[in-house]
């Protein structure tokens, strides 16, 4: 029985390759959910709310009742769902035949954990003691890890990077940039990272490492911007500010822009850049390039 009441489907007894995906319903895990499925498995798929599905075989449950979990053996964890959960969690999901988990994680372990943002800080605390929290289980369970930290995720009209961005610009038909916008990002779409995620599962090369995974190119924040301009088919308007007014007037600029704080502004002068060549040798990391479209 699973934890919907229902039999186990007969493919459960098998000692094929099965995977679990949890953060199924999220923007990377289902492009990994779909990924497995397109490639002949089975998944399993955790969920806090019913789900249906075609090939795949969810459960219903939450990270932060793992004690409830009775999941059928499973060789491989793809957790795309918050890796601190995930690492109080992991000792209720350890079982026989698990060979491999997926973790991913953030970049922004590197670039903002000094973050002048005081929730900021404690979040990324939380997910760098995570990081090495996932790793000490596994190791003690002879259990292979890999942990994957993307950039800025992008999938246009559902993420909350790239999409937010665009619907401000839509909203004012302009874009503020602080102090020319010369940092460096590399926008990542959430099916690349999937199809990165099953190919460092599968990777003995990948075993027990850390990932950066970038886009497939350096822009500057300038240049993101203007891309998704272009990809929204309007003219690139922008609006550039000295990082001194930026700061003076953001109070007054907040109505306009609710979801944005003074930092994000800042930040758009930092180098946020990272070396994709570790993936790209062990496991054959290719994105895309950064150019999204938008209806």
């Amino acid at each position: 029985m699973n934890l919907l009441g229902l039999d186990e489907p007969a493919e459960h007894n098998k000692t094929e390759t099965k995977s679990l995906v949890i953060g199924a319903t999220g923007l990377v895990g289902g492009y990994i959910v779909e990924r497995l499925v397109r490639s002949g498995q089975r998944p399993l798929a955790l969920s806090r709310a019913p789900q249906d599905g075609t090939g795949i075989d969810w459960f219903l449950g939450d990270l932060e009742k793992p004690e409830a979990f009775k999941f059928p053996p499973f060789t491989t964890l793809f957790c795309t769902a918050s890796a601190a959960l995930l690492s109080s969690a992991l000792p209720y999901l350890l079982n026989p035949s698990l060979k491999r988990i997926v973790v991913f994680t953030s970049t922004s372990v590197l670039t903002k954990i000094d973050s002048e943002i005081a929730s900021e800080r404690a979040t990324l605390t939380r997910l760098a003691e995570a990081e090495r929290n996932i790793e000490s289980i596994c190791s003690q369970a002879g259990i292979e890890w890999t942990i994957l930290r993307p950039t800025l995720i992008y999938a246009e009209g559902r993420d909350r990077n790239i999409t937010p961005l665009s619907r401000l610009i839509r909203k004012f038909g302009f874009m503020p940039l602080v102090g020319g916008a010369q940092g460096l990002r590399q926008p990542v779409h959430a099916e690349d990272l999937a199809i990165g995620a099953v190919s460092a599962a599968f990777s003995q090369a990948a075993a027990n490492k850390i990932y950066s995974l970038p886009g497939g190119e350096t822009l500057t924040y300038r240049e993101m911007i203007g891309r998704i301009f272009d990809g929204m088919k309007l003219p690139r308007r922008t609006l550039s500010i000295p990082p001194v007014l930026w700061r003076a007037g953001f109070v007054v600029a907040k109505p306009l822009f609710p979801s944005a704080n003074a930092a994000m502004g800042i930040r758009m002068m930092k180098d946020m850049a990272f070396d994709s060549t570790p993936a790209v040798r062990d496991f054959g990391w290719k994105p895309r390039n950064f150019f999204p479209t938008f209806d």
